[in-house]
């Protein structure tokens, strides 16, 4: 058997365990760090000690994941890497995939989407092998910005949906006496979703000193949402000229209001407009069947029986 199958092989082999790793480490980063905060540190002073308590994985995995990490980093351009971490935080997973595992998941899986097409192909170096091993690496290497695209739009649209109603409690809590800070606190601790978890996020940001203009920048670049935004900017412009919140708030919350009913009026009228296709390609020709079908037939015959 040709050298070239057994490094196809290794390639593949090897791409396994650094996926699960990557994966896995990834899932479990929150279960580790309670554990070390419900077990303590031991007064441990032998740089040994210290390192034979590490995992197998951190002493031989990390370090290689790392490595595919810097080379991924070099290779791709600082352009595509920044849009990149943009759509990991669009996406709600920057705690979870920080941009260097991320590139280092998309290199192993692009060399494993490699080894294994040669592999299915039969490892043979010919033009055909070669470009389907090459469509295979494309498609590893590509798979996760899909992943994340998908995931980010989803996220978009859950904060879309409770955008109106987030913004009717906030209304009612500030009219009822709360501070808008409060109110924030208040709506982001009774809510569930992508949108509360912001909102505790941001106030997070203000209690530990960023000013509120700021965090609520933050909060539009992490979400990306064009309503919330709107919504934003409109109690930014509040606190600058001095007009009470309450009023911006009344004047946000009717707006998004009318634009929820305008977009179901939106989806309600591009009904028609999607059943043509499936009239035209399923329904249309199976009625073309049943009804003419037996005409056919009986011409089919008769022109039999004249000739």
């Amino acid at each position: 058997m040709p050298v070239y199958v057994y490094f196809a092989a290794m390639a593949f082999a090897l791409s396994v365990p650094l996926l699960w790793w990557a994966v896995g480490s990834a899932r479990g980063t929150n279960q580790a760090v309670a554990r070390n905060l419900e077990g303590g540190v031991a007064p441990l002073t032998d740089l040994h000690q210290i390192a034979l308590r590490r995992s197998m994985a951190n002493r031989t995995v990390l370090p290689a994941i790392r490595t595919l990490a810097g080379w991924a980093q070099k290779l791709t351009p600082a352009a595509w890497v920044k849009k990149l971490e943009h759509r990991i935080t669009l996406a709600g997973e920057s705690a979870a995939w920080p941009i260097e595992r991320l590139l280092a998941f998309k290199l192993t899986l692009s060399l494993g989407g490699i080894g294994g097409g040669l592999v299915v192909m039969g490892a043979r170096l010919e033009p055909l092998p070669l470009l389907v091993a090459a469509g295979f690496g494309i498609l590893g290497y590509f798979l996760p910005d899909l992943y994340f695209h998908r995931k980010a739009a989803e996220r978009q649209k859950l904060i879309k949906v409770a955008l109106p109603d987030t913004i009717d409690q906030i209304t009612i809590s500030v009219e009822a006496g709360l501070g808008f800070d409060s109110a924030l606190d208040r709506v982001g601790r009774s809510g569930t979703g992508p949108l509360a978890d912001e909102l505790i996020r941001t106030l997070q940001e203000i209690h530990v000193g960023v000013a509120r203009d700021q965090a609520l920048r933050n909060l539009v670049v992490r979400t990306d949402v064009g309503e919330l935004r709107h919504f934003v900017f409109a109690i930014i412009q509040a606190e600058n000229y001095g007009i009470p919140i309450a009023d911006a708030l009344r004047v946000q919350s009717s707006e998004l209001r009318e634009k929820r009913r305008q977009a179901a009026e939106e989806r309600a009228l591009k009904i028609p407009v999607k059943l043509v296709f499936p009239l035209l390609f399923c329904i249309f020709p199976t009625l073309f069947v049943v009804l003419a079908g037996p005409a056919a037939i009986r011409i089919v015959r008769m022109l039999l029986e004249v000739t």
